[in-house]
């Protein structure tokens, strides 16, 4: 891919190229302010909120990067829009007010962005205001601290709010409570919940550690300080396997629109003074992330950053996305808050650091395997569901996501064309609606192997061990069925806009060849019998490819009980015989696992093929 002139300024990794960076995503929003300044309108809005709350989102998280580009001394002309509009949005008897923020309200998420460039440059927010003018600010923000929060990283906005308060010598309510129960969500080393769900995604890094940091960089209470910045310096060890080693981070989850903020906790890091790993490497992991994005058609015409992930794609977004939401990706440039002479800057940056072909985490209930030499990296997940979200099954409960090969959405609910079943197995009754997996049960992982259960009908049990043999993954069901059944089990998708292709489908076996990459999945079980075949999803199902081909196998399942075992390979670069690969046998991938995940399956397959 061409390198975007963004992306080829960032080689420098200077302070000076990540500040003008800043200023021309923020460039284009210029034009699009309200009369009065409080309200940015980017599109219509599909959110499920309103409008007032949606221009107030587009209002607010360009302030995630403005704010450390005025604390770091650096220089923007445009701080009297920001101001003005601080002014009239809270201010009741203004046209463009924004309203109050009630109870679990999409305005509060919008206050930690105002909180928190208030706490980074008062100097630019709230000085120039005028006597009136703070009071009506005050007011709207400290009314905002008492509302009722999702119990989730929500938790964290009135926290932010208190921080750019005291900093303006405003008095507020102590924020201890929430603070207890945010670190009620603590787990393992280094990980959270974000709150009591199954959800261990990137709100963990982008979220609950990047505002602890904040806090913790900003606070006098000392002692919680350094309990926040202990665990984010475990969670560094364990969220550097999520990166290629070109900076690409797994697309997994919900809000993946707000793209480099992926990365955001690396900056984070540097802010709070956390050295969890060399400076760097730290200054690598987001640099290298931060040109990874630079070099992705994400932006439109008119400069302004899209719905999507790695092209625009509105069917992607969340029920919470509006057109300002991309912009939280403006929190990966926190570090610009720093000066020239803070290590992070004055650090040369590092290469990806060489780390183990496998990292198994399992609070979030993940491995990550680095395939392609660290090119590409796959990540087999057993733990985490969410069906509130749109696509919730497709974002977080498919066998396999891929830095390379993303991942795929749904279009529609007929065939296997409109479901875009990647990396999943899905099953039908009539052969024309299909379920995949969404939501597992007893999810266990360890050492590589992953075990979980599923049901897609009342009366379908399923199953699912997930074993890491880099560069393959095996999957082993066993289902029990009281009905006829159909199944689909599909590897990754393949950009099929790259030609030439060469493919290889029949008995137990489907493949392709690309200029994309490979892609195989091979059976491993004799019966029942499945047939290699070719699915080509509707366009702009796949988070990194518009239009793509999925290797799948398929059979029919009478009523009883069965196994389905296969081997399942992608590939950036493949080797240059041409030859496809052989796969591993499950005796010989189980060979190298020794664990009770793996007991338990040598226990009930039997008899095992031989290695």
């Amino acid at each position: 891919m061409e390198r975007s002139a963004w992306s080829a300024a960032l080689e420098e990794c200077g302070r000076e190229e990540t500040r003008e960076l800043v200023r021309e995503l923020v460039e284009p929003l210029l034009p699009r302010f309200s009369p009065g300044r409080a309200r940015l309108r980017l599109g219509a809005n599909t959110a499920h909120y309103p409008d007032a709350a949606a221009e107030l989102e587009a209002f607010a998280r360009p302030l995630w990067g403005l704010a450390p580009l005025a604390a770091g001394g650096a220089d923007f002309a445009h701080w009297d829009l920001w101001r003005e509009g601080l002014a009239n949005g809270t201010d009741p008897a203004h046209p463009e007010y924004w309203g109050p923020v009630t109870d679990i309200d999409q305005r509060l998420v919008e206050t930690a962005a105002i909180g928190f460039a208030l706490a980074l440059a008062p100097e630019r927010l709230w000085d120039p205001l005028t006597g009136r003018q703070r009071d009506t600010v005050a007011t709207w923000l400290r009314d905002s601290m008492a509302v009722r929060a999702v119990e989730n990283n929500w938790q964290f906005f009135p926290v932010l709010v208190g921080l750019g308060l005291d900093r303006v010598g405003v008095a507020t309510e102590p924020v201890h409570t929430r603070l207890d129960t945010l670190e009620s969500y603590a787990l393992g080393p280094g990980w959270y919940s974000d709150g009591r769900t199954p959800q261990r995604d990137y709100y963990i890094p982008f979220a609950m550690h990047y505002y602890a940091l904040i806090y913790a960089a900003l606070t006098d209470d000392t002692t919680r300080a350094a309990r926040l910045t202990e665990r984010a310096a475990v969670f560094a060890h364990d969220f550097q396997h999520w990166f290629t080693t070109d900076g690409a981070a797994v697309p997994y989850g919900r809000s993946m629109t707000y793209r480099f903020a992926q990365g955001a906790f690396w900056g984070a890091l540097a802010f709070a003074g956390v050295e969890a790993l060399p400076w760097p490497v730290i200054k690598g992991h987001l640099l290298r992330h931060l040109r990874w994005w630079l070099d992705r058609p994400i932006r439109d015409d008119s400069g302004l950053l899209t719905i999507g992930y790695a092209y625009p794609q509105p069917h992607l977004a969340e029920q919470y996305n509006a057109p300002g939401s991309p912009y939280w990706a403006l929190k990966a440039f926190l570090p610009l808050a720093l000066p020239s002479t803070h290590p992070f800057w004055q650090a040369e940056e590092a290469p990806a650091p060489d780390l183990p072909a496998t990292s198994t985490q399992p609070d979030p209930g993940v491995t990550l395997m680095r395939c392609d030499e660290g090119r590409q990296v796959i990540m087999l997940t057993s733990r985490q569901h969410h069906n509130w979200v749109r696509h919730g099954a497709a974002k977080y409960t498919k066998f396999a996501y891929s830095t390379a090969f993303g991942f795929s959405v749904p279009a529609g609910t007929w065939g296997l064309d409109q479901g875009a079943f990647d990396s999943t197995l899905a099953l039908s009754e009539d052969g024309d609606h299909w379920r995949p997996c969404e939501v597992p049960l007893d999810a266990a992982a360890s050492a590589g192997l992953h075990y979980f259960r599923w049901s897609p009908s009342p009366d379908v049990d399923i199953e699912t061990w997930l074993i890491a043999h880099v560069p393959w993954h095996l999957r082993v069901h066993r289902i029990h069925t009281v009905r006829t059944l159909h199944t689909a089990e599909g590897a990754f998708a393949l950009n099929r806009d790259t030609p030439p292709h060469r493919t290889a489908t029949g008995p137990g076996h489907a493949r392709i060849h690309t200029p994309a990459g490979l892609c195989q999945i091979e059976s491993l079980s004799p019966a029942p019998s499945r047939h290699g075949d070719l699915i080509h999803p509707l366009p702009g199902t796949n988070v990194i490819a518009r239009r793509t081909t999925i290797p799948t196998l398929r059979t029919e399942l009478p009523p009883g009980t069965h196994w389905l075992t296969s081997a399942v390979l992608a590939l950036t670069t493949p080797p240059t015989t041409g030859e496809w690969l052989t796969p591993p046998t499950l005796a010989a991938a189980l060979s190298t696992h020794e664990n009770p995940i793996a007991d338990h399956l040598i226990r009930l397959y039997q008899p095992m093929p031989s290695a």
